[in-house]
Parts: C-alpha cells; sequence; structure tokens
C-alpha cells in the first residue's frame, strides 16, 4: 500500500529567520522527519504549496482537491497549518465525495525545527490511522483521529477535540 504525503506548510514547516525575526518556509520537512521517525512505509513526498494556513484561499483548496483526485494513492496524509485545518477538511471531504480515498490532515502546534514539536508525533500517528481507516477525511493530531465534521480546535487548551 503506497501512501502520499501532501505538505501544504503551516506550522509543521516553519523556519525562524534570523534577520526578520520572523516564522517563514523554506523547503518542507517531511523527508528529514520520515528518517528520523525511522519509517518504513512505501510513501510519495509531494509538496502542494508552503503557506501559513490563515492565508490559503478557496483557490488553494481547489488545486488541493485536484491532487488528491489525481493521485494513484488512495491513502493519503495532508500536513496543514492548524489554524483553518478543518476548513481544508470540509472542502476536501465535498470535493472528494465518492472517490474512494482516505485523507487524514495533521500539522503542529510547534515547528519541526524547535526541536520540541508536536510534529513528529502527529506525522507518525497520521500515517498509522490513513491506513487503517475506511474512506473519508480526518484529523489526526495528539494521538486522536476525528471525523472532519465532528472536530474543532481548542485555542485555549491548543489541541482538536470532537464537538459533539
Amino acid at each position: 500500500m503506497s501512501i502520499l504525503i501532501l505538505a501544504t506548510g503551516g506550522t509543521f514547516d516553519k523556519e525562524y529567520d534570523e534577520l526578520t525575526g520572523r516564522l517563514d518556509f523554506a523547503d518542507t520537512h517531511l523527508s528529514h522527519m520520515l528518517e528520523l521517525g525511522r519509517c518504513r512505509l512505501e510513501v510519495s513526498v509531494r509538496t502542494a504549496m508552503l503557506v501559513d494556513s490563515l492565508e490559503m484561499t478557496a483557490a488553494d483548496r481547489e488545486l488541493l482537491v485536484a491532487q488528491c483526485r489525481r493521485a494513484k494513492e488512495s491513502r493519503i496524509v495532508i500536513t496543514h497549518g492548524t489554524d483553518t485545518m478543518v476548513e481544508t477538511a470540509a472542502a476536501l471531504a465535498h470535493g472528494l465525495e465518492g472517490a474512494g480515498k482516505t485523507v487524514v490532515l495533521t500539522g503542529a502546534m510547534i515547528p519541526f525545527v524547535f526541536g520540541s514539536s508536536d510534529g513528529l508525533f502527529n506525522l507518525g500517528s497520521a500515517l498509522s490511522f490513513v491506513q487503517t481507516l475506511p474512506a473519508g477525511v480526518y484529523v489526526a493530531m495528539n494521538g486522536r483521529c476525528l471525523p472532519w465534521d465532528n472536530c474543532r480546535k481548542n485555542r485555549a487548551l491548543g489541541v482538536f477535540e470532537p464537538i459533539r
């Protein structure tokens, strides 16, 4: 079973720019993370875009839906910023309805390059979940996996939780 991993940016891939004092993007850290995690799965890593999820547009989401639809893989993990992860999950769920794809979105609250990131754990969890779940769209964060339409980001606690 081959798994497609699509990077979209978000905190997952942010780096600290010492000259400007800002968090920005250079490239995805996914290959390095998979190596650190000693991943032995058959995966294909592609960068769909590198944007802060707050700056992600409807056109960006449509591009992501199209990439998932065209993918030969039926199992897809998407790394995404946590602020609008649920909005993108909704676009994917509607755009991929009936396509037979299992899509798991995941992200990080702390950039991977900071060393104390939750990203490595979340990526590993998402890879496990995508192999076992039925077709649909899910959000995997903090060791939990929730259907896209039954989750929200609790900004006060910094976790994703079920709505009901």
